[in-house]
């Protein structure tokens, strides 16, 4: 074994090129620019006597010998970040996230058993708040939750996660009434999803304004008994319509304009929340994708 190994900083930052498979990535989450990313790689290459990446005009790959380091390389920081855990114990506070409700109960807390699985040790608690302002050393967040519309993130450096896009669904023994029979159910706070379906779907509002509850979870909830048809995005039913506790009552997905946005504290503070971030987008990129209805055609 030599008596010197290469720079930790140097090793760290190729393990991070292997595994956001980027420069760019790699230097966001070191807070390096792209060059800098660059250079540590070829000093790196030039202490080991080994080329360890290929450098293409709009790619890089890497070499076999990068291949077979990284992977030791990861074996190696995953090692040290289990040893660390286990040596805070206890003292280590658990990753405070906040989000909406429903978002947090229908679609984070049912997928965070495979964050503890990728993160052995490292908890989560899930806080839950509509307030659009988000004080991240006030409130002790490690990362929050916002919603809002494509082109206006609410915060400098929010990463989009998902489209908020909505379909109708209802109880199979409600459903079988059909969707003009049924009571509409949905949310106060998102009191327009109903108007944004009924436009893709090409068909009249109805007079009837929807009966909005406090929240979608309330609405879905009021949807499994049997009370009507709640507009729900179908991320948060999907076990439901899986179990046939509800039936999806039309093809017709609905863009309605927002999409979830992950915000992280500025700087430093933002070491933590990191683990989860990788975790939350690898997420969002294994579901399945289903491309919403395009605008319906005016019949005038």
């Amino acid at each position: 074994m030599p008596d010197a190994l290469p720079p930790l900083i140097a090793l760290r930052t190729f393990a991070l090129v292997a595994e956001t498979g980027s420069l760019t990535a790699a230097g966001a989450r070191l807070n390096l620019t792209q060059p800098a990313v660059s250079r540590r790689i070829r000093e790196l290459e030039a202490a080991l006597g080994v080329t360890l990446v290929h450098r293409g005009a709009n790619a890089l790959r890497l070499t076999d010998d990068g291949l077979r380091y990284a992977a030791a390389l990861q074996q190696a920081f995953g090692a040290i970040a289990a040893a660390t855990l286990a040596l805070q114990g206890a003292a280590a506070p658990p990753l405070r996230v906040r989000a909406y409700t429903t978002w947090a109960m229908r679609w984070l807390i049912p997928r965070l058993p495979r964050f503890r699985t990728r993160h052995p040790g490292v908890e989560v608690e899930v806080v839950t708040s509509t307030t659009p302002v988000v004080d991240f050393a006030r409130e002790g967040l490690d990362a929050a939750i916002r919603s809002g519309p494509a082109g206006a993130p609410p915060a400098r450096g929010a990463v989009r996660l998902q489209q908020v896009d909505v379909a109708p669904y209802a109880a199979p023994g409600a459903a079988r009434l059909g969707l003009g029979q049924l009571t509409l159910l949905g949310s106060r706070v998102r009191p327009r999803d109903w108007a944004c379906w009924f436009a893709a779907a090409g068909l009249p509002i109805p007079a009837a304004p929807p009966l909005l509850f406090e929240s979608s979870s309330l609405a879905i909830q009021a949807a499994l008994e049997g009370l009507g048809a709640v507009i729900s995005p179908p991320g948060f039913v999907e076990e439901d319509v899986r179990r046939r506790r509800l039936r999806r009552l039309s093809p017709v997905l609905a863009a309605t304009g927002d999409h979830y946005w992950l915000l992280l504290p500025p700087g430093a503070a933002r070491d933590r929340g990191d683990a989860f971030w990788d975790w939350l987008l690898d997420e969002v990129a294994a579901m399945p994708m289903e491309t919403p209805s395009p605008p319906a055609l005016s019949s005038a």
